[in-house]
């Protein structure tokens, strides 16, 4: 599954930083067949120890993590939605991303200038969300006229419905409030689906705080005044210091464990980044696993057997018999699959299966 989270932010709160994090984190393009890894597209290995613990089982020979995009997305300046700047440029790149990700500038030096003269993260979030608002406002007020006529006269029960949400979002949107704030039933959902509103994406804070607040940040009143806004906003949090994440991602993965002993953390600020993502997103992982391949497979919570094996191939969604499965935890738990069988943990699960994170699978199908 093609997911990517877009990386906003003002200039100067450290996004480029981090995006080159990031981009020396990308694993090889080689490895995923027909990728293609532009400049501003940083493709990171979502962190799971389930896989190490299942390659050291199976020695397969090979060994694929799930993955995840970021992509850098610049041009975001004051009057972005009436296309200051490259504002139209900024607008377009991030309609087609999953999540919205914006680093945050949290920590004071004298000789990084702030773009508004002063470090406010307040101020920084709602600016980048009004630019998201008005864009998202634009795309209403022009679609309600079309649909005016229909909804009036209330001989099109999809037009009454969809004009009379239309109408409580750009309420909401008048007031500040996100569509994602909104308590939108899952039918609501289905009919803003392709308006591609930008306020409706999860959206995930990145506090970008100094290098030697790395080990104790509890005293940085920035952070505190992020969280409270993330709790209005219904965003999730990463406190980071992208200078050390940029210097991390320069060492080899022995020096890089022991320069975090050093500093006194156990993981890397870009694994938190890349693992909340994921959970914004509402995402889970199932596995496959043998002599020739261990593989961590994304899917959405909620997805039936015969989606997931769509994942690996259209052709074993078409032609799905039966999963055999077994759960990551019993087959640890057993020690091998010889004795996961013996002891009756694996399953057949049929096509109304609703997939758990950690199942492990062989597909059966026939075309």
């Amino acid at each position: 599954m093609g997911l990517t989270a877009g990386i906003v932010g003002l200039p100067n709160v450290g996004k480029s930083t981090l995006f080159n994090a990031i981009t020396n984190a990308k694993v090889l393009a080689a490895n995923y067949p027909f990728a293609t890894i532009e400049p501003n597209i940083g493709v990171v290995e979502v962190p799971d120890e389930r896989v190490d613990r299942l390659t050291k089982m199976y020695n397969p020979k090979k060994t694929i993590y799930t993955t995840f995009e970021f992509r850098d997305i610049a041009g975001l300046v004051r009057g972005a939605s009436k296309g200051e700047g490259l504002g139209n440029q900024f607008l377009s790149h991030i309609r087609t991303t999953d999540a919205i990700v914006q680093v945050i500038r949290c920590f004071d030096d004298p000789n990084v200038v702030h773009v508004d003269g002063t470090v406010n993260p307040l101020r920084d979030i709602e600016t980048i969300m009004i630019e998201l608002i008005f864009a998202d406002m634009e795309v209403i007020e022009k679609r309600m006229p079309k649909i005016k006529k229909r909804a009036d006269l209330k001989l099109d029960n999809e037009a009454v419905d969809e004009y009379q949400l239309l109408e409580r979002i750009l309420s909401a949107l008048k007031n500040e409030i996100p569509i994602r704030a909104m308590d939108l039933s899952d039918d609501e959902l289905k009919i803003i689906k392709n308006f591609s509103f930008l306020t409706a994406k999860p959206i995930l804070y990145v506090c970008n705080i100094s290098e030697n607040e790395i080990n104790d940040h509890s005293d940085n009143h920035y952070v505190d005044q992020v969280r409270v806004q993330a709790e209005k906003d219904r965003a999730k949090v990463v406190v980071i210091s992208a200078k050390i994440e940029q210097e991390l991602q320069e060492l080899t993965p022995e020096d890089r464990i022991v320069f975090m002993e050093e500093l006194g953390i156990k993981r890397s600020g870009l694994d938190e980044l890349v693992s909340v993502s994921y959970e914004v997103l509402g995402l889970k992982t199932f596995f496959t696993a043998g002599e020739k391949e261990v593989r961590a497979w994304t899917f959405k919570d909620g997805m039936k057997a015969p989606e997931c094996a769509g994942i690996i191939h259209s052709d074993f969604e078409k032609g799905f018999i039966r999963a055999e499965t077994i759960s990551y935890d019993d087959l640890i738990m057993a020690g091998s699959e010889t004795k996961a069988k013996e002891l009756g943990k694996f399953r057949l699960e049929g096509k109304d299966y609703k997939v758990k994170d950690g199942d492990i699978f062989h597909f059966r199908f026939n075309i």
